[in-house]
């Protein structure tokens, strides 16, 4: 990994079920168990892929026309397999976007299939990876 490409988080315990996440910006999420308002691993894994692709259209489609909706609703299925082992399955996002009528909203409205289609098969670093798969390791320094 080079500087460049490197991305990070750090995540601290701050109490039973309780986590902070940082970014190396000073941004902080509040992650936990799903016993609290905190969001959970798998709700975080669901924005990042929403988040992901809403940027990607909202800064191109923005340019036409400001949207005068833009809501993003990602979905799954946890499940657990035959061995016990569990994952998410049946992502979808969801765009529900709405624009003014006149020329430039027309213009952003016809954009957003084509831009959704884009960031799905080319822009968006988080679906990309989950739909690739990619090694995770997993170890305690000493």
């Amino acid at each position: 990994m080079t500087d460049e490409s490197l991305r990070s988080v750090e995540i601290e315990r701050t109490g039973a079920g309780r986590y902070d996440v940082r970014n190396v910006r000073g941004g902080t999420i509040a992650l936990g168990t799903g016993d609290d308002d905190r969001f959970t691993p798998v709700e975080l894994l669901l924005a990042a892929l929403g988040g992901c692709t809403g940027i990607d259209v909202d800064l191109v489609a923005g340019r036409r026309a400001e949207p005068t909706r833009f809501v993003v609703r990602v979905r799954g299925d946890k499940v657990r397999d035959e061995a016990g082992a569990n994952r998410m399955e049946n992502l979808e996002v969801e765009f529900d976007v709405e624009f003014a009528a006149g020329a430039d909203g027309d213009r952003a409205r016809e954009a957003v299939p084509r831009l959704i289609r884009q960031s799905h098969d080319r822009l968006c670093t988080v679906s990309r990876t989950v739909e690739l798969g990619t090694p995770v390791s997993a170890f305690q320094r000493s």
